[in-house]
């Protein structure tokens, strides 16, 4: 019988905790279940630890799956073989759980986790210690997301797109230098609206921003913006909803191994995360880190 231990974020409001009790229920019925409480992710590495036998079940968004993985990563478990845990999607967004094409339902969830299949996933890992499970940005989309938090507990998925007008109505760009796996996509002197590292496929509940990334061959897709007229912002933003920015003469995708980023101070989003980027950072993949519950095909 499996050994499950299952994470719910204490300071979530009713819906995550009713989602976190209905999957426990399914869960139950398989497997050996424990559910705690985090009120913390600092607390997340020593339950980790008190709890080794049991197999983690993430009930959350995003940023509950990233902050479950930098612990993994900080008690250096991802080495040579995928670690195994499951995810319960509960957040806002839930972008990673759309590219795994993982029910949104938590008892549905929660039978995918006892039935279904298994499949590895990559993880982006940095050079300052970080870890990027679903998607990392760098300028308008990370501003968009700053803009839309204190509006999340309102408008929910909506506050992402009004995050993203608010933002894409001041940006002016950042001079910024990609280098991936060792060629340069842009040197610097050009101001980028955007940088995107794409593990999953999309961000800010459904946004194509990599449409084309697969989270499970090696690599990472690039996605750089030059669309900085107030004009070309508005095209980018349209085409971005739809997934065709990649079509763009002022959009460059790439995809690679390895990523590094120099230049200007620059709001950078990780997996929700946002925090300023005050010096250049490299970004690598780590290849099938995690052993993930998908749906049986």
């Amino acid at each position: 019988m499996k050994q499950l231990l299952v994470l719910v974020n204490a300071r979530a409001g009713p819906s995550l905790q009713d989602a976190g009790e209905a999957a426990a229920d399914v869960l139950r019925t398989g497997a050996d279940v424990r559910v705690v409480e985090v009120g913390e992710p600092s607390e997340l590495a020593g339950l980790l630890e008190l709890e080794s036998d049991r197999t983690p079940v993430i009930v959350g968004g995003d940023g509950s799956i990233h902050a479950l993985v930098a612990a993994l990563r900080d008690l250096d478990r991802l080495g040579e073989r995928p670690h195994e845990l499951g995810i319960v999607p509960a957040g806002t967004g839930n972008d990673l759980a759309r590219t795994l094409e993982l029910p949104l339902d938590p008892v549905a969830a929660a039978e995918v986790i006892l039935r279904g299949r298994e499949r590895d996933l990559d993880i982006v890992v940095d050079d300052a210690g970080g870890v990027v499970v679903n998607a990392l940005h760098l300028g308008v989309g990370a501003e968009a997301a700053r803009r839309a938090a204190p509006l999340k507990p309102w408008l929910r998925r909506l506050a992402y797109p009004v995050g993203s007008l608010l933002a894409g109505t001041a940006a002016r760009g950042w001079r910024l230098r990609v280098v991936v796996d060792g060629d340069v996509v842009t040197d610097g002197r050009r101001r980028v609206l955007m940088v995107a590292l794409g593990n999953g496929m999309t961000i800010g509940g459904g946004a194509p921003v990599a449409p084309a990334a697969a989270p499970d061959d090696g690599q990472v897709d690039v996605v750089v913006s030059f669309s900085t007229s107030w004009r070309a912002r508005l095209g980018f933003v349209v085409t971005l909803a739809r997934g065709r920015h990649p079509r763009r003469p002022d959009v460059i995708v790439r995809r690679g191994h390895e990523v590094r980023v120099d230049g200007e101070p620059v709001p950078v989003n990780a997996d929700g995360e946002v925090s300023n980027l005050e010096a250049g950072r490299s970004w690598t993949v780590l290849r099938h880190a995690l052993r993930v519950p998908v749906p049986a095909p």
